[in-house]
């Protein structure tokens, strides 16, 4: 699927995903127009699937994250569709996971302060259907953040 050249594209374009074709195309020594259509091509098969901007949500004034543990009732055969779309809709769920096991989602919040976070938790998040269980995990530090891959 992949060949050296495009492994080659793929390790410099995510170490820096600012670089223009052109840019990625003299590091990876092939011309502009070949880097340029390798790249497409990655792209329309979701090979990648976007650039985006990292954001530091601490310089924002967002100093809590909080990871809640959801386990749903599931007597209800809609159950996981409908809680996914309603936490969907609250702003400050920034990510959300499912899983197989006891545990059925996991959402990531973000907050200013635990005050904040209160009013996330009591007005938005105990309001979401199905919930049966919540566990929340007070974030610390986060030690490790690596989206890239090994190519």
């Amino acid at each position: 699927m992949l060949d050296d050249a495009d492994r080659r594209l793929l390790r410099y374009w995510q170490a820096e995903p600012s670089l223009s074709a052109g840019e990625l195309a003299e590091r990876c020594g092939m011309t502009p127009g070949k880097a340029a259509r390798r790249m497409a091509r990655m792209e329309d098969q979701g090979i990648v699937q976007g650039v985006s901007a990292v954001i530091n949500w601490a310089a924002l004034g967002y100093a809590v994250e909080v990871s809640l543990r959801v386990t749903l009732d599931k007597t209800q055969g809609n159950a996981f569709d409908e809680f996914l779309t309603r936490a969907r809709q609250v702003p400050e769920v920034i990510e959300v996971q499912t899983f197989l096991g006891r545990v059925d989602a996991r959402l990531s919040i973000i907050a200013r302060d635990m005050a904040h976070y209160q009013q996330i938790y009591r007005s938005q998040i105990l309001t979401l259907p199905h919930i049966a269980d919540i566990e929340a995990l007070m974030h610390v530090a986060r030690i490790k953040t690596e989206e890239s891959l090994p190519l």
